[in-house]
């Protein structure tokens, strides 16, 4: 997802991060200056809408199983948090002010929190066994200055009380173990990896440590997430076609790169089965996850502007029809997420950023 801020500026693609992504992308998410505003007019489904964070590159704001926490990941150099590092709070009641705690090591780099189903527990992605400092980010200029996002092998997944101790190394695989997320009832784990030589997803027993490969085609597989009722999952995925296409994906993908530029939505039975994609607009659709209904879905792309930004938020079916777009920022919208009643909704955004470039979490009613 986080995420992973000026290459807009540069004229690329922001996407993730995070990085859900769920990935590492806060980061890297390239902002432009957004008016001071809050809510647009066009944004019918939010109501009550309040700014949780301030300042910084906050990202990949994900529910607790019983909605009342959010975990999410954070960079802000004026406060000593040189990349990002996980926090959580609860979810503030009547506009309260919205505080928060670290709760990862605060060295090296993380990515993608999420809760357990105990509540008692959080994983997410870290760098700190390869080294405390923070990862260096890619020289693009070898690149001819394309949007290129690094897989760092040092990731692993870990699990953590909330007080920050770690209990538990979830993946010790020798490359890139991140984007994880959980199944609904609590017990597996779908995380995207390398160490088969590609970029593809794998489902883990939480108890048993049992796992197997869902996702079995060249490109990157990632950002997954299981559908509320647990009978599907959702993830953005590239797939390059030309003999060109794959030879530059291979060659980064090497070097431990690769160029998310260009991402679609794709959906599956929860073992793997199934397989489809859903959107098709070219660009940067990515960021997806199914509405509380389990049918419908929510997701972030730039596909309607060839410049690659803005990012706004989108809904559509799960048979790719009856698209709208749901937010209206003229700078970039991502990250949502659903309360497990779906009566509120998460997502991040550089609205109201004051004209910086930061990115903040925000929360509203969701309104049908």
């Amino acid at each position: 997802m986080k995420k992973l801020l000026s290459l807009l500026l540069a004229g690329l693609l922001v996407f993730l991060a995070i990085t859900a992504f769920k990935t590492p992308t806060s980061s890297v998410i390239a902002n432009t200056p957004a008016a001071d505003t809050l809510q647009y007019p066009e944004e019918t489904h939010f109501k009550n809408i309040q700014q949780l964070t301030f300042g910084g590159d906050n990202a990949e704001a994900y529910f607790s199983y019983d909605g009342k926490y959010l975990i999410f990941q954070r960079t802000n150099a004026k406060d000593g948090i040189a990349c990002d590092q996980m926090f959580i709070g609860k979810v503030p009641a009547n506009g309260e002010k919205f505080d928060y705690k670290l709760v990862s090591t605060g060295k090296g780099r993380t990515t993608c929190g999420f809760f357990t189903k105990d509540g008692k527990h959080v994983i997410y992605a870290s760098t700190h066994l390869g080294s405390a400092d923070c990862p260096p980010v890619p020289d693009r200029s070898k690149y001819g200055n394309k949007y290129i996002w690094p897989l760092y092998a040092s990731f692993d997944i870990f699990m953590a009380d909330l007080d920050g101790k770690i209990v538990k190394q979830l993946t010790k695989s020798a490359g890139y173990d991140a984007e994880a997320t959980l199944s609904p009832d609590g017990s597996k784990m779908i995380y995207t990896s390398v160490k088969d030589g590609d970029i593809e997803l794998y489902m883990m027993d939480l108890k048993s440590g049992k796992e197997k490969r869902i996702t079995h085609t060249l490109g990157y597989d990632g950002g997954a997430w299981f559908s509320p009722d647990g009978k599907k999952i959702i993830w953005r995925a590239s797939r390059p076609q030309t003999e060109a296409a794959i030879k530059e994906y291979k060659n980064l993908l090497a070097e431990n790169l690769v160029a998310p530029t260009s991402m679609e939505v794709w959906v599956a039975n929860a073992d793997g089965s199934n397989a489809r994609q859903v959107t098709a607009y070219g660009q940067a659709n990515w960021a997806p996850a199914f509405m509380p209904d389990s049918k419908r879905i929510i997701f972030a792309s730039n596909h309607e502007y060839k410049r690659g930004f803005p990012f706004n938020l989108y809904t559509i079916h799960e048979d790719g029809t009856n698209l709208q777009k749901i937010s209206r920022d003229k700078g970039f919208d991502a990250f949502p997420m659903f309360s497990p009643n779906g009566k509120k909704f998460v997502f991040c955004s550089n609205r109201n950023n004051g004209g910086t470039r930061d990115t903040n979490v925000f929360i509203a009613d969701w309104e049908e």
